[in-house]
């Protein structure tokens, strides 16, 4: 049997059961540069096949169907395809410093592309969805010389998009376009062709990859402004790999399901690269993954077939699956459930316990910790809500901060502050040092932007998102209490609360839902039934919006943005109601501020002006009391 960890040079066949504080200790008694043999993804990578060259790294799933078969590529073939695209990319002129950017669904060459730009230069995955503008603001950012697309196929508007913006991409040397037709004269080649003519037995490059050595820049934050790109090492990334196999049933030729997208650091390192350099596979459900809707109709019969001993993905895919019927599928290989990227409910963490009989262990952590950071061991005591401990070699402190960010103290147990962390995982900056002010609140301590606490084991408890705490009166309310409490009835699939505007308090909560399918509840029942388990009464929503799809984001975490915007809206329309008469239809929307961050706009025809000398007027004097700004136009 070959050693059961490649990664770490230091192990015989068993690896370490991390049942206590004193068992990390002991892990950790041994520095972490130590244990390590891989400077690089590419690296690493190579260790994964060597377990088992002909077991499957990829089993790929054109449509996500259980009685589909799979394109399957070995660990060998993966590596050889791995090897051709960064030589491929090495004959384009791509050095270290170089840039390739991506924007693809989940296809092989998805991954070949995101390992292969990392043996040779930098990876910068982008998501497709995203609208031309954007997509130029990133890849501007990221001084992109090479990008690599999807071609001009039924159902996909990234090729046109991306016709769209490359005049205004001045560093763009060449487009490979996967399932395209090559046009070298505007130097776009097709990827297969291209990458079929290059060695799959050695890199080309000379380039000695250290472990400090920038692998990737991954897009995080808002939409608007300067993209914040963050900056990994290779470093960070194996980390990622190596931490995750101790404590996820992560093992050579034991498959995942596969469905989060790659540009995002749960699809790209936590499911990604630490599956496949520990000899395991990745099911890929699909070019969409798990936005297909097909991908959660048949999770059951894909556990039954492909016998995962890890279900994991966001929270809203984990609770969406609940609503699948299990019926006759043998789900017996599960060992433990596994989400983050949001909390997961309480409630849903227990149907996993209760009807599936495994552990739910959630994790947490963000772009700038290389993806996980924290999470429930599987050895240790599991407290639902809790996200439980940092990971080996890794810290997490609970601070209080001033007004620039910085440290002003520690939060004692159960004393909410902000979380920072630091280790091995933790990102050294953005690529632009105007996002850096703020990003640490001590050198090396990453300011994650979100509140908690830690409690007297060390246990850490995500309470809120700074900026999703809705304060009303003063009076701090963390929404994440009152979603659990909607996800304890029968009939709620989803649900978010957010902040509305509000003239008098300065927000009050209100909540969203999204109903399982065929359930029916009437919302003054549902909110009753909240009212009932709130123990805050000024917690309680003052409105119930029920919605037929929640908003989401690529890698399906419900976009609050959207929400407080939606209730925003439908709070002034409220309050102007009355004032609306006939040749005045007043418009309203809230939208992002360049200054403001959000703002009202109010839109009248021009052709009521005269006739309505003092309506103006009057919405100033309704609105002038809400602390988000607001503009009346006569259009």
């Amino acid at each position: 049997m070959p050693n059961a960890h490649l990664l770490d040079q230091s192990w015989g066949a068993d690896l370490p059961r991390l049942r206590s504080d004193a068992d990390v200790a002991a892990l950790e008694a041994i520095p972490y540069a130590e244990r390590i043999g891989p400077q690089s993804t590419y690296a690493a990578l190579q260790a994964g096949a060597a377990f088992q060259p002909d077991a499957p790294a990829i089993q790929f799933l054109p449509q996500v169907s259980a009685e589909a078969e799979p394109a399957v590529i070995t660990h060998a073939q993966f590596i050889a395809r791995v090897t051709q695209t960064a030589n491929m990319f090495h004959d384009l002129g791509v050095g270290p410093n170089d840039v390739v950017s991506f924007l693809l669904p989940l296809l092989p060459q998805s991954f070949y592309t995101l390992f292969g730009a990392q043996a040779v230069g930098i990876a910068n995955p982008v998501n497709p969805l995203l609208a031309p503008h954007q997509l130029a603001e990133i890849l501007l950012a990221a001084n992109t010389q090479v990008l690599v697309t999807l071609g001009p196929v039924p159902g996909s508007d990234i090729w046109d998009k991306v016709m769209q913006i490359r005049d205004q991409l001045p560093q763009l040397k060449a487009i490979l376009v996967v399932q395209g037709a090559s046009d070298e004269a505007q130097s776009i080649y097709n990827f297969d062709e291209r990458m079929a003519g290059c060695p799959s037995d050695a890199l080309r490059s000379p380039r000695q990859i250290r472990s400090s050595d920038v692998a990737g820049y991954f897009h995080t934050g808002g939409t608007t402004g300067t993209p914040k790109l963050v900056r990994h090492t290779h470093g960070n990334q194996v980390y990622q790999a190596w931490a995750l196999r101790l404590t996820m049933p992560i093992e050579p030729g034991r498959p995942v399901l596969f469905g989060l997208p790659l540009f995002h650091v749960g699809g790209a390192l936590t499911q990604g690269l630490a599956v496949l350099a520990n000899g395991g596979n990745l099911v890929v459900l699909g070019p969409a993954g798990w936005r297909d809707p097909a991908a959660v109709q048949n999770v059951w019969r894909l556990v039954e077939r492909y016998q995962p001993a890890l279900w994991g993905g966001v929270p809203t895919v984990l609770a969406a699956a609940l609503s699948v019927p299990v019926g006759q599928a043998d789900v017996s290989s599960l060992r433990v459930a596994s989400g983050g990227g949001s909390a997961i409910p309480v409630a849903v963490c227990k149907v996993y316990a209760e009807q599936f009989k495994v552990p739910v262990l959630e994790v947490y952590g963000m772009t700038e910790t290389s993806s996980v950071h924290v999470m429930s061991y599987p050895d240790r005591p599991i407290r639902l809500g809790s996200v439980g401990h940092a990971l080996p070699y890794s810290r997490v402190r609970v601070v209080k901060v001033d007004a620039q960010g910085q440290w002003s103290g520690d939060c004692a147990p159960q004393e909410i502050g902000v979380i920072a962390m630091s280790g091995p995982g933790v990102f050294s900056g953005y690529m632009s040092e105007t996002h850096n002010a703020g990003a640490f609140v001590e050198p090396g301590w990453v300011n994650s932007g979100d509140l908690g606490r830690l409690d007297e084991d060390g246990y850490l408890w995500i309470t809120g998102r700074a900026k999703d705490l809705i304060i009303r009166g003063g009076h701090n309310i963390d929404p994440l209490a009152i979603e659990e409490v909607f996800f304890q009835h029968p009939a709620v699939a989803l649900a978010a609360v957010v902040g509305q505007p509000d003239a008098y308090a300065g927000e009050l909560p209100v909540a969203y839902v999204q109903l399982k399918p065929q359930a029916q509840v009437d919302s003054g029942a549902l909110l009753d039934f909240v009212r009932q388990r709130t123990p805050e009464r000024a917690a309680v929503p003052v409105r119930l919006t029920f919605i037929d799809s929640m908003p989401l984001t690529g890698v399906g975490k419900i976009f609050k943005p959207t929400l407080r915007q939606d209730a925003a809206e439908r709070m002034v329309r409220d309050l102007l109601a009355d004032l609306a008469t006939e040749g005045a239809a007043i418009t309203v929307t809230v939208a992002a501020h360049a200054v403001h961050g959000q703002a009202i706009r109010v839109t009248l025809p021009a052709s009521a002006q005269a006739a309505h000398p003092t309506l103006e007027t009057q919405i100033h004097a309704r609105l002038d009391p809400l602390v988000m700004p607001h503009e009346v136009a006569w259009l």
